[in-house]
């Protein structure tokens, strides 16, 4: 949807911002706030909704708030002193003054889009595999990581939007890990030879050759492993945020200690959506996402796993190693790391694309290690995967 006041259009779909038909540079957080007003354009929005909603309710400080509203006001305009867009109330909030228009009554009906496909097989030790297909055209494998659901995230706000760009152009196969999602729930081996048969056993039931991979985090040692042991099956490769070792690898101050302090908060804390351990656990993946955001994310770990096989699952990506097969890759290899990603270092993204031979590197700025429709850096990640990709359709 499109917000127009004053001389500003704020389009939350694209997540920019204009005003007098030039585009305007903003910080995520900026953006949420205007967003934020111009939803509730005419209505007092307290400063627990700002925090609340900006900061997820952590607490900040008020020259951190005062510097975000500083700067929503530069953006449209405005400044402190006139405040002829953004009204300040005084220990209350703020209320956007200006009357508002959108594009909704314009829009015309999304179109009707296929479903998914859903469909299960066997790994080849017997677990059981849900996978799905959507999309049409030339096939593209999406490796599972840790966490999805097929279904809600056919669904998420967050997910969506790549899942049908990656489908607009590409038969988008894509399936649930072993102990996740609609997959088999027992979680007997969750070793990376394990987490590549169900990968491979997927390909097969779907009928595929030779096909690329787009992999994500803890899928990226995933497709790592297959490339370099299936050359013949990978056309090409995308690793978003991914890693070849663990932390217990290339970490020299890993300890167990710490690790099983982590395990004991999943499995205390990971039912209970609205516990402190769940917002922080999200957040450590992505620090700038909105409420709305979180929130979704939190319902999908909760649906995808238990709690037990959630701590399971984090403590074996702490030793997975895969450094050895990168030098076997021979697929046109695309790496796209996140600058300050807090869960696998930038560091990885390149050890990464510098033993791939002639692989390509995209460094992003973005604190993210999920990426999310709200960041600016989104298009750019998902800009470069369709570009690689259809260059070996």
């Amino acid at each position: 949807m499109k917000f127009t006041f004053a001389d500003c259009v704020l389009d939350a779909e694209s997540y920019s911002l204009a005003r007098n038909g030039q585009p305007v540079a903003v910080e995520p957080q900026v953006f949420d706030l205007l967003l934020l007003l111009a939803r509730n354009a005419g209505r007092l929005v307290t400063k627990d909704q700002i925090v609340e909603e900006i900061w997820n309710g952590r607490i900040v400080s008020e020259a951190t708030i005062s510097a975000r509203v500083n700067a929503a006001r530069t953006a449209v305009g405005d400044n402190g002193k006139d405040q002829k867009v953004i009204r300040t109330v005084t220990r209350r909030g703020l209320e956007l003054i200006v009357p508002v228009t959108t594009d909704a009554e314009e829009r015309p009906a999304p179109p009707s889009k296929a479903p998914q496909t859903f469909r299960f097989t066997r790994s080849s030790d017997g677990t059981r595999i849900a996978y799905a297909a959507s999309g049409s055209g030339p096939p593209v494998m999406r490796a599972g990581h840790f966490l999805t659901h097929l279904e809600k995230d056919w669904r998420s706000p967050v997910w969506r939007p790549y899942l049908e760009a990656l489908g607009a152009g590409h038969t988008l196969i894509r399936y649930d890990q072993r102990g996740t999602g609609l997959s088999d729930a027992r979680l007997t081996n969750i070793s990376v030879e394990s987490y590549a048969s169900d990968l491979l056993a997927v390909a097969d039931a779907a009928g595929l050759e030779k096909f690329p991979i787009v992999a994500s985090s803890q899928g990226a040692p995933v497709a790592i492993r297959v490339a370099a042991t299936h050359p013949d099956r990978v056309s090409r490769l995308v690793l978003y945020g991914g890693f070849a070792q663990g932390r217990a690898h290339r970490d020299p101050d890993f300890g167990e200690a710490e690790t099983d302090a982590l395990l004991t908060m999943i499995r205390n804390g990971w039912g209970n959506p609205k516990s402190a351990f769940m917002t922080a656990f999200t957040t450590l993946f992505c620090p700038s996402a909105s409420r709305a955001e979180l929130d979704n994310l939190v319902e999908i770990q909760l649906a995808s796993t238990s709690p037990e096989n959630a701590a399971r699952i984090r403590a074996g990506i702490d030793h997975i190693d895969v450094s050895s097969d990168l030098e076997k890759v021979r697929a046109p290899t695309l790496v796209i790391h996140a600058s300050n990603d807090s869960v696998h270092p930038v560091s990885q993204g390149r050890l990464v694309a510098a033993t791939i031979e002639g692989a390509e590197f995209l460094q992003v700025e973005s604190d993210n290690h999920i990426y999310l429709p709200s960041d600016p850096a989104w298009k750019t990640i998902v800009d470069a995967q369709l570009e690689f990709l259809i260059r070996g359709d």
